[in-house]
């Protein structure tokens, strides 16, 4: 036994670590999961805006020179997911990205920063159209420029990206949801969708809106008296509604008990988590409750009662 223990042992100390995924791929992997929660729960966002399926980026993201010496405009398509409304219309990986309706992208700001800024501010023009109208694109492909016209669908206007770097978690400020690099390569796409749909959760029921007019404190007093307590309510209330936000996007809603139940110490910290969310195995149960309510006709998308305190103060 003591000889099987030890080569046990010997193989755990030469087993190769999970490959780190390059950001492309976990860019990749989060469109894909981003694009399914939130055009199957767009009935439940009160914002929304025209989903392509198309992922944008721009030169001033990253480093001088990254492109080589001409990239095919400033801002270009990174990916695209299969079965999307750009792929259908033909948009590609590399794509430049010249104009949204006619109306030119801004050009990126002279002060070398590295930024999100240029990005984003064509990302706001496509969320400004109109939900269910065509989408004409002017795209620079190799030497030749041609208009794309992209049928998108509703979705949930919210952004994601990944964080480059060994960050594990995800957070979400209302408007765009971050997640950490390091989730790519500790979990497969169903688990890591776990973690999305929360975050997205916090979206659909405001809570970053709520906290602030709470008055809550962020910081090292947030895990405190008052804090605490508001804190730990949303954690719960978006497991809760993450549950949900699978299951219209269809997922079994039930992964979400295994992962907190079996993961989500490697996510929260385990015993050295913040106090401003519940222990993973507390999550795991409150998400097993709440689902036992589910009617067992309910309707896809279905719009959980939790919906209607997203207008609930916080007290």
């Amino acid at each position: 036994m003591r000889a099987f223990l030890l080569a046990l042992l010997a193989v755990a100390l030469v087993a190769p670590a999970a490959a780190e995924p390059t950001l492309l791929e976990a860019d990749t992997r989060l469109a894909r999961i981003a694009w399914r929660l939130t055009t199957a729960n767009a009935a439940l966002c009160r914002e929304r805006q025209p989903v392509t399926g198309a992922t944008l980026h721009a030169v001033d993201q990253y480093p001088a020179g990254a492109f080589g010496a001409a990239p095919p405009a400033p801002v270009m398509v990174e990916l695209v997911v299969p079965g999307t409304p750009a792929d259908r219309a033909g948009v590609k990986e590399n794509d430049g990205l010249l104009a949204v309706a006619a109306q030119p992208v801004p050009a990126p700001a002279t002060s070398g920063a590295i930024t999100s800024a240029t990005r984003n501010a064509a990302q706001a023009m496509i969320a400004a159209r109109p939900l269910d109208a065509a989408l004409p694109l002017t795209i620079r492909r190799g030497a030749t420029t041609s208009v794309v016209t992209v049928q998108p669908v509703p979705g949930c206007r919210v952004e994601f990206e990944v964080l480059a770097g060994n960050k594990i978690g995800a957070s979400s400020d209302g408007h765009v949801v971050q997640v950490g690099g390091r989730l790519f390569q500790l979990f497969d796409d169903d688990q890591v969708a776990v973690v999305v749909a929360h975050e997205l959760g916090h979206v659909v029921l405001a809570h970053r809106a709520r906290l602030e007019a709470a008055g809550v404190t962020w910081g090292l007093l947030s895990e405190f008296g008052r804090n605490g307590r508001l804190f730990r309510r949303t954690e719960t209330e978006a497991d809760l509604m993450g549950a949900y936000l699978l299951r219209n996007a269809g997922w079994d809603p039930r992964i979400a008990i295994t992962f907190w139940h079996d993961q989500g110490g490697k996510v929260d910290g385990g015993l050295f988590r913040s106090r401003t969310h519940p222990s993973s195995k507390a999550r795991a149960a409150a998400i097993a409750a709440e689902l036992a309510t589910l009617p067992k006709d309910a309707p896809t998308p279905y719009l959980p009662p939790l919906l209607t305190q997203r207008d609930a103060a916080l007290d």
